[in-house]
């Protein structure tokens, strides 16, 4: 559940990656330069600079089979989170010739390695489900997906690379 009183409902937020432009396009918009796009058969790996008041660079896998975005945030020292992995719920993949894009849908996990595995934004999905922004299939989905990851996650002893390690997937970082 977030911590807000109340939940702000939005549309699913989509995002693009374009490999041969090197750029990233957020949800709002912005385009972004990326300093490295690598592809394997199960995703795809971004790292690019932040200008976001608490973090200074991001890294993230998309894995399509997985319906995952997994990110590492390197925050600065005075916005240091516990976490090690934030995981995205969603749809993830190619959509034209090295151009991807990722369409998020509410559901997060958060990983700290060895000790657990934390669901969030179930109110986020149920809100955005109730006004029509999530039909029922794709919402029965994340939480399929959701389900399914903290499983995978805690039966590796809450090790995100164990389980993707596990499954053929092995994710390197910077």
């Amino acid at each position: 559940m977030t911590q807000a009183p109340s939940v702000d409902v939005h549309r699913p937020k989509v995002e693009y990656f374009d490999i041969a432009e090197l750029t990233n396009t957020d949800p709002k918009g912005f385009v972004r330069d990326v300093e490295r796009y690598h592809l394997e058969p199960w995703g795809l790996y971004m790292a690019r600079t932040a200008d976001h008041p608490q973090f200074h660079y991001i890294e993230s896998w998309l894995l399509p089979e997985l319906n995952l975005r997994a990110t590492v945030f390197h925050f600065h020292p005075a916005h240091r989170r516990d976490q090690d992995y934030y995981l995205d719920i969603g749809e993830f993949g190619e959509v034209g010739p090295k151009k991807w894009r990722s369409v998020d849908h509410y559901l997060d996990l958060v990983v700290r390695t060895g000790r657990e595995t934390e669901l969030l934004d179930v109110d986020e999905l149920l809100a955005a489900h109730t006004v029509g922004l999530l039909d029922a299939r794709a919402a029965e989905r994340a939480v399929a997906t959701a389900t399914r990851a903290i499983d995978g996650i805690a039966a590796h002893g809450h090790d995100f690379l164990a389980w993707t390690a596990s499954l053929d997937m092995p994710l390197t970082w910077l």
